[in-house]
């Protein structure tokens, strides 16, 4: 078993100090997840939040949540990557209020131009037509149904869903086309859905997972402060169930020396509301986030911050991050193996994946093109 002999890193944008003076006011990030909002990579400048002075007798301005349109020219996204299930995905929503200071997804506000720290979570995007590109994509004469991930970059049901309700529109066009899908998110509004995922359900057309990262009510807050509580999502997987529709949970991501304790505990509740398919990804560090880990800790458990830096780059030969297929989700190294037997012994223990479902396509029946799209076919009569 090789060791990889991690340390902190020299770069001195990790000294406690440079931290200290990124950090967003008090409170601009007061209920939300990211502790600073540096500008994004591609920026040609850097701006960062600080007192100067003016302010002292003001509270600054609160942090609201703004949504803007964006219309996309295609819904489905495709990847080749072999250590994922699926080879499809549809993302209705740039950006989450959610706000998970470790969501992977955080870099990609940086290519509009946005902080992935608190814009991430504060300026979000709606994507508009989905239902319609979705359609017409499922529509087209080569197209061969397989089943399409929702949330695997943010979730289907952040807040904004209430309103916008694009997650709904797209499992309307799903269950009239009669195409498998699966779901991953962290909101019990899931349970809103209910009518439409029974249908689906009922075709073995449907899969949902919660994603519970911690029992603990505190620490979820500060790990994903606007997402609904874990109770509120174990008791989503078991609503979901007694409706016929198969919810299981991912315990994601493990977190060193922060949530790493829990595994066994969640996997052990999930299980009794129901749960019959799990898995486990450990944390994912992928450019910005490097830092805004490091940032989290500062605020949050400073006196766990050289700890928890250390198991990480364990975990990463040493790095902050492999980008690796068949390394990024499970990591490698002494830790990394601890993590998956525990995962696996719980795994055995409570019987979960000893039978996992697999969605059918055979019922999917095509939507017929619309009349002004290039290339259909004509009727006869």
């Amino acid at each position: 078993m090789t060791m990889h002999r991690a340390a902190l890193s020299p770069d001195p944008r990790h000294e406690p100090a440079a931290i200290a003076d990124r950090l967003a006011l008090p409170e601009r990030r007061r209920g939300r997840g990211a502790a600073t909002n540096v500008s994004g990579r591609f920026e040609i400048q850097t701006r960062v939040d600080f007192d100067d002075g003016w302010t002292h007798d003001e509270a600054p301005e609160p942090l609201v949540t703004g949504v803007i349109w964006e219309k996309p020219r295609s819904v489905i996204t495709r990847n080749d990557s072999p250590d994922i299930a699926f080879d499809r995905s549809i993302n209705p929503y740039r950006g989450c209020e959610h706000g998970c200071f470790y969501c992977f997804a955080r870099p990609t506000h940086a290519y509009m131009g946005l902080s992935p720290g608190l814009d991430f979570e504060s300026k979000l995007f709606a994507k508009q037509g989905v239902a319609a590109l979705l359609e017409r994509e499922l529509a087209a004469p080569k197209y061969a149904p397989a089943p399409i991930a929702l949330g695997t970059n943010t979730d289907p049901y952040q807040p904004i869903e209430r309103q916008y309700r694009i997650t709904r529109s797209i499992l309307e066009t799903l269950r009239r086309a009669r195409h498998p899908a699966s779901i991953v998110t962290k909101s019990n509004l899931v349970l809103r859905d209910l009518d439409i995922l029974s249908d689906m359900a009922r075709d073995g057309l449907i899969k949902v997972f919660l994603s519970v990262t911690t029992l603990d009510r505190a620490l979820a807050r500060k790990m994903e402060p606007r997402a609904p509580t874990p109770e509120k999502r174990i008791e989503a997987i078991a609503r979901l169930n007694d409706a016929g529709v198969p919810a299981g949970v991912l315990v994601a991501p493990v977190i060193p020396a922060v949530n790493d304790s829990e595994i066994e505990t969640i996997l052990t509740r999930a299980w009794a509301a129901g749960a019959r398919e799990g898995g486990y990804i450990v944390l994912r560090l992928p450019l910005e986030l490097r830092d805004m880990y490091r940032e989290w800790l500062q605020v949050h458990f400073p006196d766990r911050l050289k700890r928890s830096v250390s198991l990480m780059q364990s975990m990463r030969a040493g790095k902050d991050y492999e980008a690796e297929w068949g390394r990024r989700m499970a990591g490698s190294g002494p830790y990394a193996w601890m993590i998956g037997r525990r995962f696996e012994l719980a795994e055995r223990r409570l019987g979960y994946n000893e039978t996992k479902r697999s969605l059918r396509t055979d019922l999917f029946i095509k939507p017929a093109p619309a009349e002004n799209e290039t290339g259909a076919q004509l009727s006869l009569f």
